[in-house]
């Protein structure tokens, strides 16, 4: 029997799910997990969780599943050492870090790979399940043949979304939010760049629209097939929904788990009348429907976009006009409601009044406020309404919004039910919390003599063409990157076409997105071009790992390329355990961090990108007919440009990621090996002339986007640093000052706890 897995963001989510018969539950706590905008759960919580789901033989799962900087490890020790402790049945991971610190320290900890990690196939959810991982969340833009196909070629379970929102960029590969302030969805802080509202510019002047606002998914119809086919766990999304979706959704999809053996027909029209309560956007059931990848990349466009549906969920209640303060009896409804156990945050609101819908909330009535400017949306359950002097009707929200941001209904009281509460009324007796454990010190595999003989120091281009190598060569790079596209397989595999440089010069990049249809004919590209005497190919998928490992004994050598996330040094070790030896850095990495992961003796085995136009959705199919532009922009004014084709669709920004200004210091830095990546774009001497400049002249490209080279990823977890680092800086000024005007006996200072080693990045090589 297949598992129904359902979102908990707070404890009224949880209860509904379980009310409503989910199988397990999944959450995150207050870090680490990619839903960071959601309530989450205080460590008490959690536990008391644990503890009550046990005992109803329920299960839950924690999400881990967002990258980490080298400045987050000791923490993630700490806190991967706290769930070690308290026992959940599952992580939900994407960092390889993460993997690679259980399998030295917490074996015990059974791990799930994320959606995030980009698996959608068989030779993907393999390699994961040769290292360890029972379960892998495949990634949502996959259909039916291809969800069957995998389970039939690997041992592991397989979780899959079936209910909720989707994501427009293929899974974990979005680097659209994190290009506009940092704000990465690879860390939890996603701003939904494809919900908002962009202008056009067509062949018949600017046309308006949510052009990348995918539908949500819906697959009602397709469980009873996905249970035959022997899926393990089906997964709802919204850990930011408000417990009456979670509760309605969750009741239409365990009625047909549970009836439609008896009568198909009759169970799904019962789950669909109550799923007819999801206020949410229209429904898509996306790929599950076509039988070639040919047809998907053609038709899932129409299906999964509409430029007329706004990006909110729900009913359209209004924008805020004004607001009032809450008065103190509505400050301690709200209180009450939280709960004893919640923080002053939870229930922090004030009064507000909206103009421009047809509907007025009532107390009980679930909404979402959506911020004006795209930094947030939360849900919220009205508790009080309130009229001023004039009559003027006014709603409770949480403190932080503003005059013009967005209101939505989500559930209204009528539809709400009473759960029976999961969590103890006290849960004084649950305080454990993450330890002050110290990280021990992980030491990177030293270079051998020749190992990085096809790694050569100097400057690489990277293009999407054929035609494009021979404008590159005349830079007289040490080595041409050429992406394997439809385009180059026609000229490589098909044709032979003849190259200007040998072939131990040129590598070929393999796409990060590998889907099941497709699996096969990678592979065998790869075997084609293996025999045609290419050498060196850079990996973006963990399926490309497994795919290349048996051409390991005929020289064939595999670098990690930029969407295998090397964002920290058990991330790298993790690779160097596929026997990977070279990297190039992810390109929403900071000058920094990556200084932080790779010390100077392993920077030899680093390639860092200097001039890129970065994909910032990839999408899986071609954009609809009539989606007539290339260029579009944001509100602030920012442009893009759209390419779509046969291998899908890109949204790159129409200036380009440049710190090409910085190669000397990069180069004193250690770092030795330079990317000019050309890639989705026609390459020309011109626009190589302008690098070469900025790179020998050092001085910067007009224009050009810095992404997170210099300021690295929003941490809102900084700000709080740098007050504490400025009161501790203040608390040392007054120490000082007062030890000038008292002497007195020196003061003993113990020194820092040694520190432990995990030497060798390879398993089993100690040193």
């Amino acid at each position: 029997m297949s598992e129904l897995l359902a979102p908990a963001g707070n404890i009224e989510a949880l209860d509904a799910a379980i009310g409503e018969g989910a199988d397990a539950v999944y959450l995150g706590l207050k870090s680490f997990n990619a839903r960071l905008r959601s309530s989450n759960f205080a460590w008490n919580q959690f536990e008391a969780a644990v503890s009550s789901l046990h005992r109803q033989n329920k299960k839950i799962y924690v999400t881990v599943n967002t990258v980490s900087e080298e400045r987050d490890l000791e923490r993630l020790y700490r806190f991967l050492g706290y769930l070690n402790r308290i026992g959940p049945d599952g992580l939900i991971v994407q960092d390889f870090g993460v993997v690679r610190m259980c399998q030295e320290f917490f074996p015990n900890l059974e791990l799930h790979g994320s959606t995030q990690m980009n698996v959608e196939s068989a030779a993907g959810v393999n390699l994961l399940s040769k290292e360890g991982l029972k379960r892998v969340v495949v990634a949502r833009e996959l259909g039916l043949e291809e969800i069957r196909k995998i389970k039939e070629n690997t041992s592991a379970e397989i979780e899959m979304f079936i209910h909720g929102a989707l994501c427009v960029s293929e899974s974990g590969l979005c680097l659209f939010s994190s290009y506009l302030g940092g704000k990465s969805a690879n860390r939890g802080m996603c701003t939904q760049a494809c919900r908002r509202f962009y202008t056009a510019d067509t062949s018949e002047g600017e046309r308006q629209g949510f052009y990348f606002s995918p539908c949500d998914m819906q697959l009602i119809e397709k469980i009873p097939d996905l249970m035959e086919i022997g899926v393990e766990s089906f997964k709802i999304e919204g850990r930011m929904k408000s417990a009456e979706y979670v509760g309605s959704v969750v009741a239409a999809y365990r009625y047909l788990m549970d009836h439609y053996k008896e009568d198909r027909k009759g169970a799904l029209a019962t789950a669909k009348r109550l799923l007819s309560t999801d206020f949410a956007r229209s429904k898509t059931s996306y790929w599950y429907n076509f039988k070639t990848n040919e047809e998907g990349v053609e038709k899932a466009g129409s299906l999964i976009l509409n430029p007329n549906q706004a990006g909110g969920t729900g009913i359209y209640l209004g924008k805020i006009d004004r607001f009032e303060q809450a008065t103190d009896e509505a400050k301690q409804r709200a209180a009450e409601a939280a709960g004893p156990d919640a923080a002053p945050e939870d229930y922090r609101i004030a009064f507000a009044h909206l103009s421009g819908g047809n509907y007025d909330p009532d107390p009980g009535d679930s909404i979402r406020l959506h911020r004006a400017d795209d930094t947030g949306r939360v849900s919220h359950k009205v508790r009080t309404v309130w009229f001023d002097e004039d009559g003027t009707r006014f709603i409770d929200v949480p403190v932080g919004f503003r005059r013009g941001d967005e209101v939505y209904l989500l559930q209204t009281k009528s539809m709400s039910k009473r759960y029976p509460r999961v969590l103890p009324n006290d849960i004084g007796k649950f305080r454990q919390q993450p330890g002050a454990e110290v990280l021990p010190v992980l030491d990177l595999t030293p270079v051998q003599k020749n190992e990085l003989s096809y790694f050569p120091a100097g400057l690489y281009i990277q293009v999407s063409t054929v035609s494009d190598v021979f404008v590159a060569q005349s830079k007289n790079p040490v080595r041409v990157i050429l992406e394997l596209n439809s385009g180059t397989v026609r000229d490589l595999v098909e044709k032979k076409t003849a190259l200007p440089l040998s072939k131990k010069q040129v590598i070929i990049s393999l796409d990060p997105y590998c889907p099941a249809s497709k699996e096969d004919d990678v592979a065998e590209n790869i075997r084609k071009l293996v025999e045609d005497g290419f050498r060196t190919f850079v990996a973006n998928n963990v399926a490309h790992i497994g795919m290349l490992r048996k051409y390991r004994a005929d020289g064939v050598n595999v670098i990690a390329g930029p969407y295998l996330y090397t964002f920290n040094r058990w991330a790298v070790s993790w690779l160097e355990n596929q026997n990977i030896g070279a990297f190039i850095t992810p390109l929403e990495n900071s000058w920094d961090n990556i200084k932080s992961t790779f010390e100077p003796s392993v920077r030899e085995r680093v390639m860092i990108t200097v001039y890129a136009y970065p994909a910032l959705f990839r999408m899986r199919f071609r954009l609809p007919a009539d989606y007539d532009f290339t260029y579009f922009r944001d509100k602030e004014g920012m442009e893009f440009k759209v390419l779509s084709n046969s291998d899908g669709s890109l949204v790159m920004p129409e200036a380009p990621f440049s710190v090409a200004d910085k190669v000397e210091t990069i180069n004193r830095g250690g770092f030795s090996r330079i990317l000019l990546d050309f890639s989705h774009t026609t390459l020309s001497k011109q626009e190589l002339k302008l690098v070469s400049s900025s790179m020998a002249k050092q001085q910067p490209i007009q224009d050009a986007s810095r992404f997170n080279w210099k300021d690295g990823f929003y941490n809102p977890e900084k700000i709080e640093e740098y007050k504490a680092m400025n009161e501790r800086q203040n608390e040392l000024k007054a120490m000082t000052k007062f030890d000038k005007n008292f002497s007195g006996k020196g003061r003993g200072r113990n020194g820092p706890a040694p520190r432990g080693n995990a030497r060798g990045g390879r398993r089993g090589r100690k040193s």
